[in-house]
């Protein structure tokens, strides 16, 4: 799967998640700059992508991520 194609996939689960359809996702996006993207958003976000790309991550994989970038790459290095 191709980083485009991830990203496609990515923003149609945070637009689910936030219930949001202007959220435009970057690599250096972060929870700094989303308003209610909490710990509990997270964890819907990792189980949506999960589910949806067929993989599991591990707590330390969990530790490595800073933005929307860092998950991308970790999406791709585990399809």
């Amino acid at each position: 799967m191709t980083e485009p194609e991830i990203y496609q996939a990515l923003s149609t689960i945070f637009q689910d998640v936030f219930l949001r359809d202007d959220l435009v996702l970057t690599p250096a996006l972060s929870a700094k700059e989303v308003d209610d993207w909490d710990s509990f958003k997270q964890i819907e976000i990792i189980i949506a992508v999960e589910e949806h790309f067929g993989i599991k991550f591990r707590t330390r994989d969990m530790d490595s991520l800073n933005n929307v970038g860092d998950l991308v790459h970790l999406i791709a290095s585990k399809s």
